[in-house]
């Protein structure tokens, strides 16, 4: 909302406070000021001229020379290039001297051998936007009325010397979108009076009724309509004053009779439309809901189609409006309009919503209704403007108001306490204070047992609650007067949780080990719900999806993944390597919140080492994850409790996959993706993994021991196993561990062996055994005594035998 400084003066007294001052005060009362702007800033010595000889240039087709007299004691030459300049006119001249927006000085000058003393301006040349230029003068040069005194300062006539106030309105503050509600608002603020404008007009001996009927068939949605009729007006332009005043609010004049009405937007915050009567088509105002299909042609010149929820005004027969949006092409008042049907109603404001959006038609009009308008200044409005065009388009009001009323609407009343405004104030304010505020407000309000019984007026429709009531207290007394208190109880030092710094460790070792963060959406499609799922469930479907694609709540993040890979690998992106820390949602019933929980994805495809000096090439594969995994484990300190097992995962390679199990419960699995899965999402050979953070971030660590440096030397013993192909080497390193005893420090695969030189459905596998004793140097006889328990439990529990 824009506020022109000067035109609030004549509803409130400012008693001297400045522009600036006011901004101030206004922001601290609860509405934000963004800015006040000086019209004129930096600008000066612009006078009305007049233009007393006009001629074309000798020299030049499209500049003329001027004789313009300027209040001095002699008329100046001046060389003009608007095409619009003429003999008579009084014109905006930038003197000798002057300053112009931009810091562009005038001085004397010569064109085309011509003297020029001067400059005549457009409005766009004194610093007015373009767009808010009345039509006649968007391509030249302004001009005066015939009556303006010459040599009198256009900047003042032009309202340029004025200031305007930008408010930035939350949506509940629709009372503040007109001159008088800000006015309200400051009166409050500075504990002045409200000097509302006299609306008095003369009627004529003629009735309105006589004219016009008024008929509501969708009273839900406009509960109050207003007619008035004004004959013998004559389209002209509006008064200098006015025009200056719509296009410091942003809205470009047009005619006298279209810019009252919006004179009187601005000043009671209340839309009207004028029709011309002659082209209404009827002498009935229906008021319905349009029928499917049907077509009105706006104010734009463009033809739209209406819904069968959208509210119109018709002539009985067909639309000739868009309710509280736009007028129609067919009924816009013209040069050669003489009667007014002025339109002044109230509209339900979901109504107006829904149809501006759907047309993306966006009014200063439906801006208004949205939000809400006050019905008592519905029928006020209509006064006021009526009193406007007589006095302004020489129109004759005739008598009577044509209206269809069905509107029940009362002001809120609200009751509060004293103690519970203190007490969330945090403040001592009396009862006297209380009222006072509320006095200033224009709240009716009575108190009885030191509780406050307020009515708020229909202008205020924010106001509902007591929590309403404590805010405008608690913005009148003063933000800064409410007192600062310290919290109350011991400090404790902020810090992170075991599972946020698990996470935070988690995240620095992945992207350590060479991984990026993806951040991907928690919504998939219905067939990728299920897939990778370590956990299998119905999925969680969408009330409302924004498409099928994403019409499920995920069960797995790789499928996720997989299409960050997808998308980078069509970019020519070829090496990739991601992880994503997320939340997947597990369905627990129709009427019950899915259960949220963190898993840990990875994705990676192509190149894990590329060293093209030393010519040494690494792809992705399945160890490759493995080991990040592991050291995963091995940072966040759960490596004893963690077994891989060989498994066959639905879309995973069956003899490249691997469940993860951590204390015997599987947290996750890692793996190539199914070759048939490659193929339909085109990628290259991909592994992934997946697993359970709950499990790992929230493992119970045992106490952490430190050990001396060993100051003996280790022994080592390799052993080569036969043993059946099914046999795992995670199997018999497991039976190693428990075998060795104490002694045991470390045990390694180094070899696999199936060539044929092993016997049919054997394998040979190797291991590097290491034994300590962190007291003392073992002798041979105390290795060979722990080694040979190894070999005894092998071959018992899996069958192995020494190859020779």
């Amino acid at each position: 909302m824009l506020v022109s400084y000067k035109w609030l003066q004549e509803y409130v007294d400012l008693n001297g406070v400045t522009a600036a001052e006011l901004a101030e005060k206004i922001t601290r009362s609860g509405i934000e000021v963004d800015g006040v702007e000086q019209l004129s800033s930096g600008v000066k010595g612009v006078v009305v001229g007049h233009v007393l000889e006009c001629e074309k240039h000798p020299e030049a087709d499209k500049l003329n020379k001027c004789l313009v007299h300027i209040g001095e004691s002699e008329p100046v030459q001046i060389i003009c290039g608007a095409p619009n300049v003429a003999k008579g006119q009084k014109v905006a001249v930038a003197t000798v001297g002057a300053v112009l927006p931009g810091n562009f000085k005038i001085k004397k000058a010569k064109l085309r051998g011509e003297e020029s003393n001067g400059m005549i301006c457009s409005l766009q040349e004194l610093g007015i936007e373009g767009k808010l230029v009345p039509k006649e003068y968007a391509d030249g040069i302004y001009v005066f009325p015939a009556d303006t005194e010459v040599g009198a300062n256009a900047l003042e006539l032009l309202n340029l010397d004025d200031e305007v106030l930008e408010l930035d309105l939350t949506p509940n503050r629709a009372d503040a979108l007109s001159m008088l509600g800000v006015a309200y608002e400051t009166a409050a603020i500075l504990g002045q009076e409200v000097e509302l404008p006299e609306i008095a007009s003369e009627a004529s001996s003629e009735k309105a009724a006589d004219y016009i009927s008024v008929k509501v068939d969708a009273t839900e949605d406009n509960p109050l309509y207003t007619a008035k009729v004004i004959k013998d007006v004559k389209i002209g332009p509006a008064p200098l004053w006015m025009q200056t005043r719509l296009m410091s609010a942003g809205i470009r004049p047009h005619n006298n009779v279209v810019d009252i009405t919006n004179y009187i937007l601005l000043e009671y915050g209340q839309p009207l439309h004028a029709f011309d009567y002659d082209r209404f088509g009827s002498k009935e105002v229906v008021i319905r809901l349009a029928h499917e299909g049907e077509k009105i042609t706006t104010l734009d010149d463009a033809e739209r189609t209406l819904t069968s929820e959208q509210l119109v005004i018709t002539n009985g027969t067909v639309p000739v409006a868009l309710a509280g949006v736009m007028g129609g092409a067919d009924s816009e008042v013209t040069d050669d309009t003489t009667t007014i049907l002025l339109e002044s109603a109230y509209f339900a404001g979901g109504s107006i919503r829904a149809t501006s959006k759907h047309h993306g038609l966006r009014s200063e009009a439906s801006s208004r209704y949205e939000k809400g308008v006050d019905p008592e200044r519905v029928r006020p409005a209509a006064e006021r403007a009526a009193q406007l065009i007589a006095k302004y388009a020489g129109g004759e009001v005739l008598q009577g108001l044509v209206e269809a009323d069905h509107l029940t609407m009362e002001p809120a009343v609200v009751s509060i306490s004293l103690e519970k405004i203190n007490r969330v104030l945090g403040t001592e304010i009396t009862e006297t204070e209380v009222v006072e505020i509320f006095n200033r407000l224009k709240f009716d309000v009575t108190v009885e047992e030191g509780t406050f019984t307020v009515t708020a007026p229909t202008r205020r429709g924010d106001i509902t609650i007591e929590e309403d009531l404590i805010e405008e207290v608690a913005r009148l007394y003063g933000y800064d007067n409410i007192p600062k208190t310290l919290p109350k109880g011991a400090a404790t030092p902020g810090g992170l949780s075991a599972v946020q710094e698990k996470r935070r460790t988690a995240k620095g070792f992945l992207e350590g080990a060479g991984l990026y963060q993806a951040i991907s959406y928690s919504l998939t499609s219905e067939e990728k719900a299920n897939s990778f799922a370590i956990e299998k469930r119905e999925p969680v479907k969408l009330a409302m999806p924004m498409s099928e694609e994403r019409s499920r709540l995920r069960l797995s993040i790789v499928p996720q993944l997989l299409e960050v890979v997808s998308y980078n690998l069509a970019r020519r992106h070829d090496s990739i390597a991601l992880y994503e820390i997320g939340s997947v949602f597990l369905n627990e019933g129709h009427d019950a919140q899915p259960d949220e929980r963190e898993h840990i994805a990875g994705a990676m495809t192509g190149m894990w080492v590329a060293n093209e000096w030393q010519g040494e090439k690494k792809p992705v594969d399945f160890y490759v994850a493995k080991g990040i995994l592991e050291g995963l484990f091995e940072k966040l300190g759960v490596s004893e409790g963690i077994e891989w097992q060989a498994a066959e995962l639905d879309g995973l390679h069956p003899g490249r996959t691997a469940e993860i199990l951590l204390s015997g419960e599987v947290i996750g699995f890692a793996g190539q993706l199914h070759p048939h899965v490659q193929k339909q999402l085109d990628l290259k050979e991909t592994y992934v993994f997946e697993i359970k953070s709950d499990a790992l971030f929230n493992y119970n660590l045992p106490e952490l021991q430190y050990v001396p440096i060993p100051r003996f030397p280790s022994i080592s013993r390799d052993i080569a196993l036969v043993v059946d192909k099914e046999v795992t080497a995670g199997t018999l390193e497991t039976i190693i561990h428990e075998a060795g005893g104490k002694l045991l420090k470390a045990v390694h695969v180094f070899d696999l062996y199936e060539g044929e030189h092993m016997e049919e459905g054997k394998k040979s596998i190797a291991f590097s055994l290491t034994y300590i004793d962190p007291e003392k140097t073992l002798t041979d006889e105390e290795v060979v005594r722990a080694h040979d328990k190894v070999l005894a439990a092998v071959k018992e529990k899996a069958g192995a035998e020494l190859r020779g």
